[in-house]
């Protein structure tokens, strides 16, 4: 008799959805957890992310009606969000801590490390479990150059209590380009430098081209194929050089160079369990080499996108596999978005895949932009790329709008459920609201 049903090592969505719903079940939980309560996307990725970001979003659209001579558009006080931010997210923890509480979860402070397959150690305490689920995330990556002890993480600019004047981004990637846009519409110096030739390699380049041209008039400057060779305090900040002999003086530094998964020190190497430079590997079960050690969310090895999403989505499968599922997991198309102005979103069949397979895969451009501009609220440069397959059944889609986060779970829902024109023209969806401009598109495309 073990003392617990199932332990997870991290208190994040990988594990917590699933911890949740093994307590209703009845059976007893611990989780260990040496951050923050409920992982990095509550404490200090996308809620808080998006939380900063909401207020630029209003600045943007009021921008468009300014330069059509019909507003004008307003401030924001960094200082004063952050301390709305710092409130509003240190909520979060608490609340997560009463509701374990409440279901009588055991929420153990300290490092986790496998022992055996039923044994987990939680500092010097012994825990000994019938599973265990690995939820333990990634963390950013740090470039390997002489003074990359100046550098900041995404985790350090979140909670930034002044905008500095100055910043140096490294890495063209989303984080980047959503911190950059705020940056710039406060008035900061923004460079950003990339070891590539673009940014945004898995989006449409087109769109990309288009987030890059905006954000450059806005102030940001762009070094692409540069690449970071060291950094150095001096007298008023930081210098930044790269192997190309770029300079630029900075007072802040942002490493955004990617996130690596957090699988040291968990004991993995003794119990056999594989890794490799994705993270924790597992079958089509979310099983490691050891089947009473499951592994879920950002730590694992996955083509899939490393979302929060998709975490949830692991957790509550592994949590039906202890109930007594058989069944392999099996993904629906997972929708992913770049909050940059205007955002950028896709899901299911990329461009680039159905440019690969044009005898399968029609494509279609939407100039939404252009169309209805009371709908679109003067966004000109709103654009809809839909892939449709043989069968006249939606495979994919790429949009450019600020609207696109919310348009682009309507379209996965489209996708996941198989619906035709036939099938959209049975329903009567609310007008003017700007999805209902994207299903006339859509039933276009789709007859």
């Amino acid at each position: 008799m073990y003392q617990y049903d199932v332990t997870f090592i991290g208190s994040g969505h990988a594990s917590w959805h699933a911890a949740v719903t093994l307590a209703q079940a009845g059976k007893k939980i611990a989780i260990i957890e040496k951050d923050v309560t409920a992982g990095t996307c509550t404490n200090y990725g996308c809620n808080a992310k998006f939380l900063l970001e909401s207020p630029f979003e209003f600045m943007d659209g009021l921008a468009r009606y300014e330069k059509a001579g019909i507003a004008k558009a307003g401030e924001i006080s960094w200082e004063k969000l952050m301390v709305y931010k710092k409130e509003e997210i240190s909520s979060y923890a608490p609340f997560m801590e009463g509701m374990f509480d409440h279901m009588n979860i055991d929420l153990i402070r300290a490092h986790g490390q496998l022992k055996d397959a039923h044994t987990v150690l939680a500092g010097d305490q012994e825990l000994t479990t019938d599973y265990v689920v690995i939820g333990t995330g990634q963390r950013p990556a740090r470039l390997n150059v002489p003074g990359n002890e100046h550098f900041h993480d995404s985790r350090d600019f979140l909670d930034l209590d002044k905008m500095p004047k100055r910043l140096v981004f490294i890495g063209a990637g989303i984080i980047s380009l959503e911190f950059a846009t705020m940056a710039a519409k406060l008035g900061s110096e923004v460079h950003i430098i990339e070891f590539a030739d673009r940014a945004l390699a898995a989006y449409p380049e087109n769109y990309v081209a288009t987030v890059i041209e905006k954000m450059t008039e806005e102030g940001v400057t762009f070094h692409f194929g540069q690449a970071v060779s060291e950094a150095q305090a001096i007298s008023n900040g930081y210098l930044v050089k790269t192997a190309a002999g770029l300079e630029i003086e900075t007072d802040y530094i942002i490493d955004a160079t990617g996130r690596v998964s957090n699988v040291e020190g968990l004991g993995l190497e003794d119990l056999g369990i594989e890794t490799d430079r994705l993270g924790i590997k597992v079958n089509d079960h979310m099983q490691t080499a050891v089947p009473t050690i499951f592994a879920s969310g950002d730590v694992v090895s996955k083509t899939i996108p490393k979302l929060t999403p998709t975490a949830s989505f692991e957790s509550d499968y592994i949590a039906s596999v202890i109930l007594g599922n058989q069944e392999p997991i099996k993904y629906p198309v997972v929708p992913n978005i770049v909050f940059a102005m205007p955002r950028i979103a896709q899901v299911g069949v990329t461009v680039e895949q159905a440019r690969e397979n044009a005898d399968d895969d029609k494509i279609v451009e939407v100039p939404f932009g252009q169309q209805l501009k009371f709908q679109t609220k003067l966004e000109a440069e709103s654009h809809f790329t839909l892939i449709v397959g043989k069968d006249k059944k939606l495979k994919g889609a790429a949009l450019m709008s600020n609207e696109a986060g919310e348009m682009i779970n309507l379209i996965t829902l489209i996708i996941n459920q198989g619906l035709t024109a036939q099938d959209l023209n049975q329903m009567i969806f609310a007008f003017p609201a700007v999805t209902n401009g994207l299903l006339n598109s859509l039933k276009s495309a789709l007859a």
